[in-house]
């Protein structure tokens, strides 16, 4: 099996079986039918990848990378915050009738600010520090911009990166720097969302490797609420009794270094086996 799944599979067991329910509470979010959605749930789940040794995608199910790409960029690189720039379809629950999802997400990265080197959008921060002083302890994003959340339409779930560069010699002697980097997320539905965000920031730490002349090290991601709606407990059981497969390879175009360059035809799998996509899964709103 991958590695990816054997995480998943495991944090989806933990969750089931050691987890709490929030049944019976005050919960903010609800389904189509208006009953309110309850979870199962665990807090501060951290789980670790190497994107040196694999790509960190389930072969439980298929996680489409190039629209998980293209999301990322909307985010990251187009810094929009209008889902006609986005081709998934996933943030339209969100949008407002021009397609906004308000001062949220890719909004915040463009927003520029103030540095002793001059004015920078938290994007251009982290590419300028990785290239310029790459062992600072400062290198990171934060679009939780209390300040703004009124005027979000959704509270950023996955709301901050912070990177860190390691240098190792490889076999000839020579010195390399490694690039890793910790995804925060304050929750996160695991059925829906947790290899997709995966599948994202692994793309997201091997375009700035390549941007910043380095290697894709570790992604560590932190969640605060790891959970399971309770309409997803049949899935998920299902999903994690399924047969796995290697993790398939990873390719990034080599002629690429520059970030805002990158597309989503940009990234490739080779041998991808995976099981069947889960369709129409319920999602609590």
């Amino acid at each position: 099996m991958s590695y990816a799944d054997e995480v998943f599979i495991n944090m989806c067991r933990d969750i089931l079986d050691n987890g709490t329910s929030t049944e019976g509470e005050k919960v903010r979010p609800h389904w189509e039918d208006g009953a309110s959605a309850y979870t199962i749930k665990k807090f501060g789940v951290v789980n670790r990848y190497d994107l040196r040794k694999e790509f960190p995608i389930l072969t439980l199910r298929p996680t489409g990378i190039k629209s998980a790409t293209d999301e990322m960029l909307w985010i990251w690189q187009r810094k929009s915050n209008n889902i006609h720039d986005l081709k998934p379809k996933i943030w339209d629950e969100w949008a407002d009738p021009d397609g906004s999802i308000g001062k949220a997400y890719g909004y915040q990265l463009g927003v520029k600010h103030q540095y002793k080197e001059g004015m920078f959008d938290q994007v251009d921060r982290v590419i300028w520090d990785l290239k310029n002083n790459p062992f600072s302890r400062r290198i990171l994003t934060n679009i939780y911009v209390h300040q703004d959340l009124h005027e979000m339409n959704l509270y950023p779930c996955a709301y901050s990166m912070t990177f860190n560069v390691t240098a190792e010699k490889d076999d000839a002697g020579e010195e390399k720097l490694i690039l890793n980097a910790i995804l925060n997320q304050r929750s996160q539905d695991v059925l829906a969302a947790n290899n997709w965000n995966v599948v994202q920031y692994a793309v997201l730490v091997h375009m700035l490797a390549q941007t910043c002349g380095m290697v894709a090290g570790e992604l560590v991601h932190v969640i605060a609420d790891a959970h399971i709606y309770d309409r997803h407990v049949d899935i998920i059981r299902e999903l994690i009794a399924r047969p796995v497969f290697p993790a398939p390879v990873f390719r990034l175009n080599p002629e690429k270094t520059d970030f805002y360059s990158f597309t989503p035809e940009d990234v490739s799998l080779e041998n991808y086996q995976h099981g069947e996509q889960i369709k129409k899964i319920p999602i609590a709103i």
